[in-house]
């Protein structure tokens, strides 16, 4: 049967979360959403006519606080530093140890990816400095050193992407041989200078942007390999 929607058909009514959770949490009631909600750990929608709507996402929001409050009895308080972490991006897990273990969503150990794959959008993430070493392995100086050769760019709201981190985990990979952000910085220049091309061949089109930069990768590669082996 179909879950009941809220007026409009936009999203799940509250008894409608219900019946998609209470297999899972049996013990589960509508004064209990109600409070997780009044805690900020949901925040669902609300029409004028006061209706709660849940949308996926909060439903996922929910099933996470209910199983770690059930299986690991989690305070709030760490609760809410997991979800801070699937609010950035991440997916926080139930670590054995009893505290938030967010793994990054995307990780790139690719060759020359094809058109199709670079027009595809990155990954919403927004890692700290801290969350950023610890995923890609290097040290907080390494990371810093990084950012002084603006390899990696924090946002404004001082938080890394998802290309930071892939940027970060290549840097690590190039740290074996001896080659640190100062060593690197040469990527940056020539990766700005390809941006340039890129716009000025393709404009503002996604699927063109792509197009040519998958071109200009695989001269790149081409360029090297010749270089090496000529």
């Amino acid at each position: 049967m179909t879950a009941p929607t809220s007026p409009g058909g936009r999203g799940l009514t509250i008894g409608a979360v219900l019946e998609q959770l209470r297999e899972e949490f049996p013990d589960l009631t509508v004064s209990k959403v109600r409070f997780l909600d009044a805690q900020g750990l949901v925040s669902p929608q609300r029409r004028e006519s006061g209706y709660r709507e849940y949308t996926p996402r909060d439903i996922e929001r929910l099933r996470f606080v209910l199983a770690a409050q059930r299986d690991r009895f989690w305070p709030l308080k760490v609760i809410r530093e997991a979800l801070d972490a699937f609010d950035r991006g991440l997916a926080p897990d139930i670590a054995p140890e009893g505290r938030p273990a967010p793994p990054p969503v995307a990780e790139s150990d690719r060759p020359v990816p094809a058109a199709t794959e670079l027009a595809e959008e990155t990954p919403e993430l927004r890692l700290t400095r801290a969350e950023l070493a610890e995923h890609s392995g290097l040290t907080g100086t390494a990371v810093a050193e990084l950012e002084t050769f603006h390899l990696v760019r924090p946002g404004e709201s001082g938080h890394f992407s998802a290309a930071d981190l892939e940027v970060a985990r290549s840097a690590k990979a190039l740290e074996a041989y001896g080659l640190g952000g100062r060593h690197l910085r040469a990527f940056r220049l020539a990766a700005d200078r390809e941006v340039g091309l890129v716009e000025q061949a393709a404009g503002s089109s996604p699927e063109r942007r792509a197009e040519v930069l998958a071109a200009c990768l695989a001269l790149h590669v081409a360029l090297v390999k010749g270089g090496l082996h000529g």
